[in-house]
């Protein structure tokens, strides 16, 4: 309950925000993409101004992300070692308790007669 609040009071602000860039910045802004001729229409791209903004926010997720889940694989790749490392013990364990049940039953028999 208390993380449904918490995301209702993050998000529907955040929305609202969003919402509210998008309507103030409807004018057409050129991205040009010729450092030598920003006149060139052929490497530029009109689009609202809104647009460029949400395409920079969702690079910037996507990059965040990105590097967050490399700086991470090393807690992974030990994660998933150790997560090995437990099923062959275990393995072995049962390994053992098999034997150690072998045994015991062959302790347990009556010496043979003869």
């Amino acid at each position: 309950m208390l993380k449904k609040l918490i995301n209702i009071v993050v998000f529907v602000p955040l929305g609202v925000l969003l919402i509210v860039l998008s309507v103030a910045n409807r004018q057409t802004a050129t991205l040009a993409l010729n450092p030598f001729n920003p006149a060139d229409s052929v490497l530029s791209i009109s689009a609202p101004f809104f647009v460029f903004l949400f395409f920079a926010v969702i690079i910037g997720l996507v990059l965040g992300a990105a590097v967050t889940w490399f700086t991470q694989g090393k807690y992974r790749r030990r994660a998933r070692n150790e997560a090995n490392e437990a099923l062959k013990w275990h393995r072995e364990a049962e390994k053992q308790r098999g034997q150690a049940e072998k045994l015991a039953t062959q302790a347990s028999l009556p010496a043979p007669q003869g």
